[in-house]
């Protein structure tokens, strides 16, 4: 098994999850995984692949707005565009151990109008 930054550990398992890639999660998700979100409170492992893992292999497309890494913790902001178009916003926050995801918090965000202001590529203007 590839050894992988935590950083990139982190943003892979997006990828994963879009792509459908259950193989990296069995191999990428500890032992004593826990999935917790406003939803759901402490999720294990097989209750993260009974509750969340029919949404994977839908071809989501994530744009990184944030990967903070800082103490075995990743914060994750992220845009997600769903296969019909339509885009959402969360932050994560996943602790990673040895190779392996211990644990995973979600913030739900909100949904993305298409016409929302991009604060990422927007230059900072300042006046004197």
């Amino acid at each position: 098994m590839p050894k992988f930054s935590a950083r990139r550990l982190a943003q892979r398992s997006y990828e994963a999850f879009a792509a459908g890639d259950r193989k990296f999660f069995e191999q990428h998700l500890s032992e004593d995984f826990t999935f917790s979100s406003p939803l759901d409170v402490r999720l294990d492992r097989a209750g993260y692949f009974e509750r969340c893992w029919p949404g994977a292999g839908q071809g989501q497309k994530f744009n990184f707005l944030r990967l903070i890494e800082h103490d075995g913790e990743v914060v994750v902001t992220y845009e997600m565009t769903k296969p019909n178009g339509k885009k959402g916003r969360n932050t994560e926050i996943l602790r990673i151990e040895n190779n392996k995801i211990v644990s995973v918090e979600v913030y739900f965000g909100w949904d993305v109008p298409p016409d929302t202001f991009d604060h990422q590529k927007a230059s900072l203007k300042t006046t004197s």
